[in-house]
Parts: structure tokens; C-alpha cells; sequence
């Protein structure tokens, strides 16, 4: 069966909600616009949904200028897109330091008061200050606040077969599992499951991504995005059949190639390079 693009989601915001989109432009740090924005703490610091799952209930609404944010328990905040001139901050990703703009006073105290912790809110300017993980990317490789790579793609094929695996095991109850919880750039339909775990780069419309390393999955997965609940699945199944290294797998991380590109739902998607499925982390 052909490969096909059926999704596109954007993060304008770390750990929050996606914006759905039926087209996007490829840059090099990821999708245009996503992860630019960010909740850190008094270090500077990410402040994520593994901590704090109230943020995934955050919907963000690009406008000219700036963003507009909403959730349930807060009221709706306008954001402007700082100037570093107003200032900015050092802030990290992991272990990856990059300096932020600052986003002001109202949106330190909305996100203070979200998460209960005291949270900054900040822009990043300047998206080239961050690299992937030099082990499976090139020295000019960009990655904006995203956690480790510029673009998660997951196959419904494989999303289809977990669900199979959660609904034969004791947590049946709990499928089947959204493709959000996994919360991928894109989102394919076509072939087998667990093929892209054998991806190495790939076609989408006109643009070009090299598949550099699978994705391990954490407790955001296990996070209702509508409640903030947390049950079981997917993490008990993906242990019992999707578990190297310690950790468990699913999606495939991206690496553009060929920034400018324009994508959209329903384009052709070409594996150009593949390698047999491997029996361990896909790499």
C-alpha cells in the first residue's frame, strides 16, 4: 500500500497542544513556528508535561505577532512576540543551554499559576543556537526547543498493532491509545507496522529527511491531553514488546534536509533508503 502523509501537527508551545494544520513549511529546526515558545523556571530550566501535565491542556492560537493561549482553568492570555532587546535569559533543554527571550510579567504568572511552580515564559529568537545529538545527526544540524530532534514521525500501521497488543493484555480497557498521546509532527498511513523503525531518509512532497534514530517514549504518553489523567498505557505494552536499552520505542525522529519545502496532507511519502527492521532500538 502507498504511503501517505495523513497528519500534520505544529507545537508552538513546549509540552503544550498542537495546532493541526493541513500544510506546513519545512525549515531546518523543524516545522515553521513549532516549539519556538517555552515554560522554564527560575533556572531557566524546561518545565514540561512530564512534570506538570496541566500544560498539555494549553491550546495555542498563532496570530500576527505573538500567540494567544487558552485553557480551561485560566483565562485566555495574549502574548506578543518579545523583543530581545526587552531582554532575555539563558535556558536549557536537557543539557543544551541557548539564550531566550523574555515574554513578560502576565505570562510568568499565567504559567506560574498552572503549573504552581515559578515559571518564565520565553521566545526563541534565534532557532540555529541548539544541535542534535552529534552521534545521529551532521555538525550543522539545528533543533529548536523540541526535546531532542526537529521532526517525530509515527505510522498509524503501527499505532494499529500496538492497540492490538493493549487490547489482548490485562489494560484492555484503555484502548485504544490516540496517535496524540504520542504527539508526532506527522503522521503516515500505508505499509506494515514498525517498518519506519528500518527508515533512513525519506521523501514527503518535495522534501527530504534523513530518519536518524527511533524515538523513546516517556510518561507524557500515558497523560490523557483532554483531563491530565494518567493511566497505564501505552508504556506497560510498548515495555513487554517495544523495550531496549531500557526504555521503550515508538515513531521515528526527522532530520530536514531540505529546508523551504512545503508539505501537505496527502502527499506521496517515499522511503528512499531503508534498512530490515532492527530486532532493537531502532537507531
Amino acid at each position: 500500500m502507498a504511503l501517505r502523509l495523513t497528519a500534520i501537527n505544529r507545537y508552538p508551545v513546549k509540552s503544550c497542544g498542537p495546532v493541526v494544520e493541513q500544510s506546513a513549511d519545512v525549515e531546518a529546526y523543524g516545522l515553521r513556528g513549532d516549539r519556538r515558545w517555552m515554560a522554564v523556571d527560575e533556572d531557566g530550566a524546561q518545565l514540561t508535561a512530564r512534570e506538570h501535565p496541566a500544560l498539555l491542556r494549553v491550546r495555542p492560537r498563532e496570530r500576527a505577532g505573538g500567540l494567544d493561549l487558552s485553557h480551561p482553568d485560566l483565562p485566555d492570555l495574549g502574548v506578543d512576540v518579545p523583543s530581545v532587546d526587552a531582554g532575555t535569559i539563558p535556558v536549557s533543554v536537557w543539557q543544551h543551554r541557548m539564550t531566550a527571550a523574555l515574554a513578560g510579567a502576565a505570562a510568568d504568572a499565567w504559567f506560574s499559576k498552572l503549573t504552581g511552580v515559578p515559571a518564565r515564559f520565553v521566545h526563541l529568537a534565534d532557532p540555529t543556537q541548539r544541535h542534535p545529538n552529534p552521534r545521529f545527526g551532521r555538525p550543522d544540524d539545528i533543533v529548536a526547543f523540541a526535546d531532542g530532534y526537529p521532526v517525530l514521525v509515527a505510522t498509524e500501521a503501527s499505532l494499529a498493532s500496538l492497540n492490538e497488543l493493549i487490547r489482548a493484555g490485562d489494560r484492555g480497557d484503555e484502548a485504544p491509545i490516540p496517535m496524540r498521546r504520542f504527539r508526532p509532527s506527522l503522521v503516515v498511513s500505508g505499509g506494515g507496522a514498525w517498518d519506519e523503525d528500518g527508515w533512513r531518509q525519506l521523501r514527503i512532497g518535495d522534501a527530504l529527511f534523513r530518519a536518524v534514530k527511533g524515538c523513546d517514549r516517556c510518561i507524557i504518553t500515558i497523560t490523557d491531553p483532554d483531563t491530565g489523567e494518567r493511566g497505564k498505557e501505552p508504556l506497560r505494552t510498548l515495555a513487554k514488546h517495544r523495550r531496549w536499552d531500557g526504555v521503550t520505542w515508538f515513531g521515528m525522529n526527522l532530520i530536514p534536509d531540505t529546508p523551504g519545502a512545503r508539505i501537505a496532507v496527502g502527499d506521496e511519502v517515499e522511503v528512499l533508503s531503508a534498512e530490515p527492521a532492527p530486532d532493537g532500538p531502532p537507531r
